[in-house]
């Protein structure tokens, strides 16, 4: 009988401690790991911003990423500190109040809205400076243009290629009867439009900017009183067949009308810069861990 040799290493796991060709160990699983920080630790005078915290307030934030959420929560929490910070030096607090829906501040809120009151002051807009704002900005004292028309929709859904075709070729079927016979859009709508305005002949009665589809809008705009377009104008409904019946065009506003409207924005701005430069000065004088802020960008008083 052939007696084969067995390498007695074998039989033993190879680890480093008995001189094997590994040093792997197995991963003891009795103890689960801790989870890394999902942010730096963040403090204001020593005073530290719990992570939780900043979780919790990035939901008010909304964002193109998580990352820019975490930043605006963290910055939000910063100033709120600095802030309730500088009310207990300077001893402030304040019978809280209730918003419009009952809601009640808190007592930290309370403080800071004092501080505020009490350490910004914002210069009120004079008549001079409301009427360069004014002349200097016309386009946004105008009325609306406004747009009276009909359509006759031929619905599908956006991502049926075979409707959507189909949908096409109907569509452009009922621009080329309407070119001969501009008359019949009434007779038409109602019996091939898939929009409710069919039962008022197609009639969307009058059209101002954001009312419609911007398809709608664009192909609208371009349009000449009485004008039937000649061709379909696609939107995520489907396809439009548009008879531009009329165009109001928008009017320049005296500017009596709006001069208690252009001093309220110009002392919302001046205020909103004046809690910056504010925050700015708290920020310069603490100590911060874990964020630097940059008030210059905008308002950071959430």
């Amino acid at each position: 009988m052939t007696t084969l040799y067995r390498n007695p290493s074998l039989d033993k796991p190879e680890t480093a401690q008995d001189g094997g060709y590994t040093s792997y160990r197995e991963p003891d699983t009795r103890v689960p790991p801790k989870a890394a920080p999902v942010i730096a630790e963040i403090a204001v005078n020593s005073v530290a911003i719990p992570e939780n915290d900043v979780l919790a307030e990035a939901q008010n934030h909304p964002a193109e990423n998580p990352g820019a959420a975490l930043r605006a929560a963290a910055e939000a929490l910063v100033v709120r500190e600095l802030l309730w910070q500088e009310a207990q030096r300077l001893g402030l607090d304040s019978a809280p109040r209730r918003d419009e829906a009952g809601r009640a501040e808190t007592a930290r809120d309370a403080a800071i809205r004092v501080l505020i009151e009490r350490e910004v002051q914002a210069p009120s807009a004079s008549a001079a400076e409301c009427r360069r704002y004014y002349e200097r900005h016309p386009e946004k004292f105008v009325t609306p243009t406004l747009l009276e028309a009909r359509h006759i929709l031929v619905a599908a859904p956006p991502n049926d290629r075979e409707a959507r075709a189909a949908a096409r070729g109907r569509a452009e079927a009922l621009c080329a009867a309407l070119g001969e016979e501009p008359a019949r859009f009434a007779v038409l709508a109602a019996e091939h439009s898939d929009c409710p305005s069919r039962q008022q002949d197609g009639n969307l009665g009058q059209l101002t900017r954001g009312s419609t589809v911007a398809e709608f809008e664009e192909a609208a705009a371009d349009m000449r009183e009485g004008e039937i377009s000649a061709a379909p104008v696609e939107s995520r409904f489907g396809f439009h067949v548009i008879a531009l019946d009329r165009r109001i065009e928008g009017e320049a506003l005296p500017f009596e009308a709006v001069a208690e409207r252009i001093a309220a924005w110009l002392e919302a701005s001046s205020w909103s810069k004046a809690v910056s430069h504010y925050i700015a000065v708290l920020a310069g004088q603490a100590e911060l861990r874990g964020i630097a802020l940059n008030a210059a960008e905008g308002p950071l008083l959430q």
